[in-house]
């Protein structure tokens, strides 16, 4: 029952945000819209839902693999290095192919946010101390490090203004042509429901999966590489959206368990809800100005956060 009541917040969610904005365009209006109505929804308002509904449940599902895999409900693309290696790939591919597409920009990130992922489940290998605050404590480390390299070369090569249109999310300028890269998301997030349950299997730990005839190392991988994948495309369309997928799947744990496959759908619907609403109140609050979406997602989602620390014991978290 749950689950119905996500999908119906989630319609009046989508029909409510493709009839906000400083154009007026009304629910009434729809059987007698004009010229310029009809190219406002199809050139903006609509691919601006379509972006946020991909980048709410594709963010939101990667973070539940990423815990799974890692054993660790505070562990995420944001927490793991994932987000600022992807950003530190976008500016070598604005440093050394100036003149790149968005296709083979997205080829560099999704190369180095790997990478970066990889590092970080490296290090977590060689961490004997595994505490679920320390953890992503290190992976914070981490991606600050990669952080400050971005910025230093960013500083050097006189870049530092490109690079921050990726530093925070921000749904306004998505436009038809611009958010077409979104789509990679979704046979990533198919391969994730195909592969859940090898994941939730792969997450009992190396031994005891290996002993049960799973393959550990390749479903890893895959794991990582639809993680790297998606958070790259994220980050190159619409930019950082922190907390995400940190607190959506473990809000969903809470009621629904720790079984990935059993999760998904709600992992998937709950993201995008919380987006849609985030991007709805940005919108609103100071209408007809807008606040991005990295703001309200960050500060909102930074409050569920610090609760979710208080309250991890009583969760089981």
């Amino acid at each position: 029952m749950k689950l119905v009541y996500l999908v119906i917040l989630l319609i009046v969610l989508s029909i409510t945000s493709l009839f906000i904005g400083v154009s007026n365009v009304s629910p009434l209006d729809i059987f007698n819209l004009s010229e310029d109505q009809i190219e406002i929804l199809l050139i903006s308002r609509i691919p601006r839902l379509i972006s946020i509904l991909i980048a709410g449940m594709s963010m939101s599902i990667v973070g539940l693999i990423m815990q799974q895999l890692s054993r660790n409900k505070f562990v995420s693309p944001t927490t793991a290095g994932t987000i600022d290696s992807a950003r530190l790939g976008i500016l070598v591919a604005l440093i050394l192919f100036p003149s790149a597409g968005m296709l083979e920009k997205m080829g560099i990130a999704f190369t180095f946010a790997l990478l970066g992922t990889f590092i970080f489940m490296k290090i977590l290998d060689h961490i004997k101390f595994k505490d679920a605050i320390f953890i992503p404590l290190v992976g914070l480390m981490f991606g600050n490090i990669v952080g400050s390299l971005t910025t230093f070369f960013a500083y050097k090569y006189d870049l530092i203004q490109s690079i921050g249109s990726w530093l925070h999310g921000d749904f306004s300028m998505i436009l038809k042509g611009r958010y077409e890269l979104l789509y990679f998301s979704i046979p990533a997030v198919i391969i994730a429901y195909i592969f859940a349950n090898r994941f939730t299997i792969a997450g009992m730990g190396e031994d005891f999966s290996t002993n049960l005839g799973l393959k550990y190392k390749q479903v890893v991988n895959i794991g990582l590489i639809i993680v790297a994948l998606v958070s790259s495309v994220v980050v190159l369309t619409v930019g950082t959206l922190p907390f995400l997928g940190l607190i959506i799947p473990n809000i969903v744990t809470i009621y629904q368990g720790d079984n990935l496959k059993n999760s998904l759908y709600h992992t998937a619907i709950l993201g995008a809800v919380f987006v849609l609403f985030c991007d709805i109140l940005g919108r609103t609050i100071i209408f007809p100005y807008e606040v991005s979406i990295g703001l309200t997602v960050g500060v909102i989602g930074s409050g569920i956060f610090l609760y979710l620390l208080i309250r991890r014991r009583a969760h089981g978290l």
